[in-house]
Parts: structure tokens; sequence; C-alpha cells
């Protein structure tokens, strides 16, 4: 009995361990991910019930991240965060192209904003106004 245990663990599904890992929050969003052609096994797309290996390489796209991982570990289980990042280990250069699209979003957002009071007029400058046109 205790080794078709140990078989079990060695076949996980793509969409359990993915939502072990706490990529998705939900098994039926990593699988909803996995057929919608957000996650790649080795630059192919897969099927939510392909079977996880140790050292296969994942690219997970969520949001506008998107990462590439080498599963290093098998869990069936969701468990805690800590035990989720043992379960994978993030490229170098994944880590490296993540931090720079964040680099960019930042600086475009700083250009998207506008100065304070430079737009619309604050509560402030409205009760100058009314003042003002009080006044005459």
């Amino acid at each position: 009995m205790a080794q078709q245990h140990n078989n079990s663990e060695e076949k996980v599904r793509l969409d359990k361990w993915l939502w072990a890992a706490r990529f998705f929050k939900t098994r039926s969003l990593a699988t909803d991910a996995i057929t919608g052609g957000k996650v790649h096994l080795d630059g192919q797309r897969i099927k939510p019930s392909k079977a996880a290996q140790i050292g296969q390489i994942l690219t997970i796209r969520t949001g506008f991240t998107e990462r590439t991982v080498v599963i290093t570990a098998l869990a069936a289980k969701r468990g805690s965060a800590t035990i989720a990042q043992q379960l994978y280990q993030e490229t170098p250069e994944s880590i490296e192209q993540r931090e720079q699209q964040s680099k960019q979003r930042q600086v475009a957002n700083l250009s998207m904003s506008r100065e304070r009071g430079t737009g619309r007029p604050t509560k402030k400058d409205r009760r100058k106004l009314q003042d003002w046109k009080k006044g005459d």
C-alpha cells in the first residue's frame, strides 16, 4: 500500500501542481490557463492532465508577468507559501526579465500620471474660486 502512495506522488497533473505551487488561486484557474495557452512545457502547449516531472521547464504567464521555472519537487496538495516555493526554481534569466519589465511599467506609469493641481481643480482651488466670485 505504501508503494502505491509513492507512485501517486510521482504522477501529479500539471494543473494540480500549478495550484499546489501557488501560481493560481484555484485548480480550475490553472486548468483554464493551460488550455488557454498561458502555460508551456519545454516550449510546447500542453494539456492539464499532463503529468509533471522533476526537471521539466515551465513557462507560465500570469497577467503582465511571465516566469520560466524548473520543477524541483512534486506536490498534489496545496501547502504554505514557503513549501510552495520549494516546488520550483525560477531561472535567473526569468528573474532578470521580470525585473526589467517591472521597471518599464513603473516608468510608463510615472509618465502617465500628472502633476498635482495641473488637471481638475482641487477642493482648495474650488474654495478659492468660490470665495473670489462671492467677493465681487
